[in-house]
């Protein structure tokens, strides 16, 4: 049975129907826009694309997800949701519309919900690349952390746009490795009790 509620939301149109997932994250009181700012439109992206990376199936997971957790109208199919995420303003064919701020949580909702299931894996690779850094092996002594590394690295560079200036800084392996392990991190933050809350709160700090 789907669960909604007619909500009135300053950052939405009066009429649209709001599932009532998504009023577990507030929005800060002094954030005024209606749109979300640029630094949390990429981090969204990256998280995700971390989850693609560990999943091969990530894509149709956070279709599934939306469906199973009644957010189907905000993201309603693939191309739907290539365009909330090429919002991210590092990717080869960004969109000029931004991310509003309903999109954002639905995206944040799901990512988490993704998160929490894969919640051992991230562990795992965490503990992996721990204890190879520990004895300065490489990543490829692991073949499920070099994997997860391997198909990251792909997934950005097809992705991302190679002029942009926060994308050349990536230009290396070792720099973009640097990256998933930190998403992996990230990932993790957002499992467990208010971990969905945890993220969410994160993607405001600097900006109010």
């Amino acid at each position: 049975m789907k669960v909604s509620a007619n909500v009135m939301y300053l950052d939405s149109p009066p009429a649209q129907t709001i599932p009532v997932i998504l009023d577990s994250l507030p929005v800060p009181a002094t954030f005024e826009e209606r749109e979300m700012p640029r630094r949390a439109r990429l981090q969204i992206d990256l998280i995700l694309l971390a989850i693609e990376a560990l999943d091969l199936s990530g894509s149709e997971a956070i279709l599934t997800t939306a469906s199973e957790l009644e957010l189907q109208d905000i993201i309603k199919n693939r191309v739907n949701l290539w365009r909330l995420r090429s919002a991210n303003p590092l990717r080869r064919f960004s969109q000029r519309r931004s991310l509003s701020v309903v999109e954002a949580k639905a995206l944040v909702v799901i990512a988490s919900y993704l998160a929490r299931r894969m919640t051992v894996l991230i562990r795992q690779l965490l503990l992996a690349y721990q204890q190879l850094s520990e004895k300065q092996l490489s990543m490829e002594h692991h073949f499920r952390l070099s994997d997860y590394l391997d198909r990251f690295r792909k997934h950005f560079r097809s992705r991302m746009n190679p002029r942009r200036s926060g994308v050349i800084a990536y230009t290396s392996d070792e720099k973009l490795n640097d990256l998933a392990i930190s998403l992996l991190g990230e990932l993790l933050f957002c499992t467990g009790t208010a971990g969905m809350q945890r993220f969410w709160s994160s993607l405001f700090d600097g900006e109010i």
